[in-house]
């Protein structure tokens, strides 16, 4: 085993890494209004009002629009993009470039939220709790909670939970007290 994958599995030195990045996202990023526990993944163009909540992260590579806000738990994968709506494009006799910006539309990701790699959400979407976003897809309407969309644009492929129970439960969980953590590490190949 190399010396950094034991540094990895290190919960100290992670705990460590943590708080400096911690320091980074508030202060490099300008994001003070995420949870102390929220995490990125890497190198990003994230607007400055973004919100998220507790565990919740951010892949490397992401985009993320004005009036962005991401609940407990969510997980926006690489390179996803939270864009769009942006310009004005019906006025007669005008072109686009030149027919200024209309108000931006908030968009709202719920808590346990997945969105795959590669999805582009466009701004003023709402997207429910517990819902997944499949990888590549391209969100253009609301998305109904503890559901699976996928596609270009995104539709609905099935429900994420197999009964009401199962969902009542997962709804139960996120209304509830915010879980303790367990750090992911490093999967080991053999």
């Amino acid at each position: 085993m190399s010396i950094v994958f034991k540094l990895k599995q290190s919960n100290e030195l992670a705990l460590i890494y943590r708080f400096f990045k911690r320091l980074f996202i508030k202060y490099i990023y300008g994001l003070k209004s995420v949870h102390k526990t929220f995490n990125i993944g890497g190198k990003c163009n994230i607007s400055k009002d973004f919100k998220a909540g507790e565990y919740s992260y951010v892949g490397n590579n992401c985009l993320i629009y004005p009036g962005v806000s991401i609940g407990r738990y969510t997980m926006l994968a690489q390179n996803v993009q939270i864009i769009g709506a942006d310009h004005n494009y019906d006025i007669p006799g005008i072109p686009s470039t030149f027919s200024g910006r209309p108000t931006l539309k908030k968009t709202f990701i719920g808590r346990d939220v997945w969105i795959g790699a590669n999805s582009i959400v466009m701004a003023g979407v709402k997207i429910g709790d517990g819902s997944i976003v499949a990888a590549g897809s391209i969100v253009t309407k609301d998305v109904d909670p503890f559901v699976i969309v996928g596609g270009v644009p995104a539709k609905f492929l099935r429900k994420r939970f197999y009964s009401a129970e199962d969902e009542l439960k997962h709804l139960n969980m996120l209304d509830g007290e915010v879980l303790k953590n367990v750090r992911n590490k490093p999967v080991t190949i053999n």
